[in-house]
């Protein structure tokens, strides 16, 4: 299906959730889900880049995920390295630039070789970054900002006062994307799930209850469509922000 649009988001977030559900509901094991799932992953990323979306960020694993049963996180582990090694020739073919948010040295040494690997081979990609957030959470993303900052006043590299909203952002893992405009939630569920607090500030959020192993192109376009009819505002009125084009 075709999707007609005014604005292409320019950064699109999206937590993939309902992997486990779908896969229950069929009597299978969990994993099946998140295999079904990588998929999705797929089509997802080729549709972004497509459209000409500049940053596609996907909640691949968060902090919270560790806690899991650990059969279902090494099958996680395992599918994250297949990924990144399958992907190699559709990520370069596409001029995708791979990077990740998160702590990635509690991932597995073959899932960081994997990483660091495809990272650096698409380094010199011009076209849409493809950001996976893994073994990330939000909060502990801003810990780890304020600490670096703290230090840099304690060490004189920087005074109090010149620690600004602009200052914060260049200690976060999504330091030099733009914030998201549009946050995607599959799986049906109202929230956020500690995942990009301080980006998602004025994003517009889109939510649906179609389960991730199931979520294709044309529901991306349905969540682009829906965005292309919100005015934002900025804690403006729609006046102002009219003014103001």
């Amino acid at each position: 299906m075709p999707v007609y649009l005014d604005r292409v988001p320019r950064h699109i977030a999206i937590i993939m959730d309902g992997n486990g559900r779908w896969a229950e509901a069929r009597g299978l094991q969990r994993v099946a889900g998140h295999a079904r799932g990588v998929d999705s992953v797929r089509a997802i990323t080729r549709a972004c880049a497509r459209l000409g979306v500049e940053a596609l960020t996907l909640y691949s694993f968060s902090t919270e995920n560790w806690g899991r049963p650990k059969g279902e996180v090494a099958a996680l582990m395992e599918l994250l390295r297949h990924y990144l090694r399958e992907e190699r020739e559709e990520i370069l073919d596409n001029d995708i630039r791979l990077m990740h948010s998160g702590d990635a040295s509690q991932l597995p040494e073959t899932v960081q070789a994997a990483l660091r690997d495809m990272e650096v081979e698409s380094s010199g990609g011009s076209g849409m970054r493809l950001n996976l957030a893994l073994s990330y959470g939000s909060r502990q993303e801003l810990v780890r900002a304020f600490k670096r900052l703290a230090t840099d006043v304690a060490e004189g590299r920087m005074a109090p006062e010149d620690v600004s909203e602009q200052a914060i952002e260049a200690q976060l893992y999504t330091a030099g994307l733009p914030d998201p405009d549009l946050l995607i939630r599959s799986g049906g569920e109202m929230r956020i799930s500690n995942f990009l607090l301080w980006q998602v500030a004025y994003s517009e959020f889109y939510v649906t209850a179609t389960p991730w192993p199931e979520f294709g192109e044309d529901d991306l376009n349905a969540a682009i469509a829906e965005f292309n009819k919100r005015q934002r505002r900025y804690g403006l009125t729609g006046g102002q922000v009219g003014e103001a084009k």
